[in-house]
């Protein structure tokens, strides 16, 4: 009998834990031997510690990778990890690492969505889309409705989106989702970011009744590979690094203290039974609210009417869609 979907507070918790949190502080304690994790994007930045750290904890780890050779080196050092291909930004790709991994017979535990892609220059794929759009959404969206079998098939899973406080530059266009004739570079990311947070809202309220709960979540701010479309004159523009063009503001995080707000919202006891919210420092995050300007989540990115409306359009851009199933 299916129990009715209720959606989880926006609102913090007493987690424990915060702002400079490591991955391996938040897994203390905690054992994941025999779980199986997806961490897309998991031999780079933030993507690195979280399969480092999940590893430590005994998880088994698939890293799919557009680059799977530049991976397998980048995680040679670390056991109990396998590397597969996959592009995100070529629905081909997608469906055939799908159908590969369908093909083992393995369940997922934990799915975290960490590969990205942000302020690039204006580029398209597939039948015009916008690259950021493709790339940080509809690939993922496209994965995870093909792999829902293997999700719900061991009492469920958890799946984590890796948003952003970027989400801020702007809600879904939904009358220009492209940005064909005004690209602006920051705009596109912050619509990508939006679409995680949404997807993560709709995947919640369908998955629920089937054990598999989602999260969104904005790691912080961490200098990684994904500022490599970023000139440093840019970047020092911001304030992100220092006049001499290396100093890092120390309100960054390190990739370790990044990595953990999505591993504690994949694994943390205490979001038993919760889902459908945005996460910020190893918490639930508040709404935001105009005086904290860089913190919280806009209404805009987990209204549950927008996020139905952009999961039946993904559907049918993509023609992958687990409602139906």
């Amino acid at each position: 009998m299916t129990q009715a979907y209720q959606q989880t507070p926006q609102g913090k918790i007493d987690s424990g834990f915060g702002y400079r949190s490591t991955a391996d502080e938040v897994l203390a304690g905690i054992d994941l031997s025999g779980k199986l994790a997806l961490v897309t994007g998991g031999y780079s930045g933030l993507g690195l510690e979280t399969t480092r750290a999940l590893v430590k904890a005994g998880t088994h780890v698939v890293v799919p990778a557009r680059r799977p050779d530049t991976a397998r080196e980048a995680l040679a050092s670390i056991e109990n990890v396998e590397v597969d291909e996959l592009d995100l930004s070529d629905l081909d790709s997608v469906r055939a690492f799908a159908q590969r991994f369908l093909d083992s017979g393995r369940s997922i535990d934990l799915a975290i969505l960490n590969a990205g892609i942000m302020a690039c220059p204006e580029t398209r794929v597939g039948p015009g889309w916008e690259l950021q759009f493709a790339t940080n959404h509809l690939g993922h969206y496209t994965l995870i409705n093909l792999l829902w079998p293997a999700l719900k098939a061991n009492g469920g899973a958890r799946v984590v989106a890796t948003s952003s406080t970027g989400h801020h530059f702007s809600p879904i266009r939904w009358d220009n989702l492209n940005f064909e004739g005004n690209y602006h570079k920051f705009e596109a990311y912050g619509q990508s970011k939006t679409a995680n947070s949404l997807f993560a809202v709709e995947l919640d309220r369908l998955g629920a009744e089937h054990g598999v709960r989602a999260f969104a979540v904005h790691p912080g701010g961490i200098m990684t590979p994904l500022q490599r479309h970023m000139p440093k004159e840019e970047m020092i523009a911001l304030k992100w690094i220092g006049e001499d063009g290396e100093t890092v503001n120390e309100a960054f995080k390190t990739p370790e203290q990044g990595a953990a707000t999505q591993v504690w919202a994949a694994t943390s006891p205490q979001l038993e039974g919760k889902g459908g919210v945005y996460c910020e420092d190893c918490n639930i995050a508040e709404p935001f609210h105009p005086d904290k300007r860089a913190v919280g989540v806009k209404d805009y990115a987990i209204d549950p009417e927008q996020a139905e409306r952009l999961w039946k359009l993904s559907a049918e851009l993509t023609g992958a869609d687990l409602s139906k199933s």
